[in-house]
């Protein structure tokens, strides 16, 4: 078996010892990311810090509304 036809009939394999924990690990990292990055109270805390930080002059009328909207998008948004 050549390199580039063991590149692509690696999908077609199926998925078995090691292979099945390194990807459960990889689902479970996703997911926990996923729900840190969604969670509400750290979108406030996001929030209240750019808020501070336009205040503060440290950053633009134009970055504030962008993250702002960004922030607002992530709070919105159902993951999943």
């Amino acid at each position: 078996m050549g390199l580039i036809s063991g590149i692509l009939g690696l999908p077609l394999l199926p998925v078995t010892g090691p292979l099945k924990g390194v990807i459960w690990v990889a689902e479970q990292i996703k997911d926990e990311a996923e729900r840190q990055y969604y969670d509400p109270g750290k979108i406030r805390v996001e929030m209240e810090s750019i808020e501070k930080a336009y205040r503060a002059g440290d950053i633009s009328k134009e970055e504030y509304d962008e993250r702002q909207m960004g922030l607002l998008m992530r709070l919105t948004r159902k993951p999943g």
